[in-house]
């Protein structure tokens, strides 16, 4: 059953952040490649999955994935390389999906700009944080 008090938009959030903070994203790999699922949005495309601490990803290692390990890979690369072929090959990223493999399923593109975005917009209890610069 999935926890109705766990929202897939935090769970990406926390997956920008906390990618940026580390420098590595984490996957599940065996010998036969990297763990993919099917979308649930869109027929006939593939979601490569991808968490962001070891323990998050570690967790997913048991029924059709027992065979899996966690693997990481530097966020530049991940970037550069991995995000730019997804966007070619037409598939999703699913960020930070929970036990129940539920999860946002987002574009290779737009997650690789809110990597790369330097004033991502983190929120707290109160909201989204104001900007100090003196700007209107």
């Amino acid at each position: 059953m999935t926890d109705p008090s766990v929202d897939p938009q935090e769970n990406h959030d926390r997956f920008v952040r906390e990618v940026r903070a580390s420098g590595q994203v984490w996957g599940l790999q065996s010998d036969h490649g990297w763990a993919v699922c099917e979308s649930v949005e869109y027929e006939e495309t593939d979601v490569y999955v991808f968490w962001s601490t070891v323990d998050a990803a570690a967790i997913h290692c048991t029924d059709d994935w027992a065979g899996y390990t966690p693997a990481s890979l530097e966020l530049d690369l991940f970037i550069d390389t991995w995000l730019a072929g997804m966007s070619e090959d037409g598939v999703l990223v699913g960020t930070n999906w929970d036990a129940e493999l539920e999860g946002l399923e987002v574009e290779p593109s737009d997650l690789a700009e809110e990597l790369l975005i330097e004033d991502y917009e983190e929120e707290d209890e109160d909201g989204p944080q104001d900007d100090d610069r003196g700007r209107p």
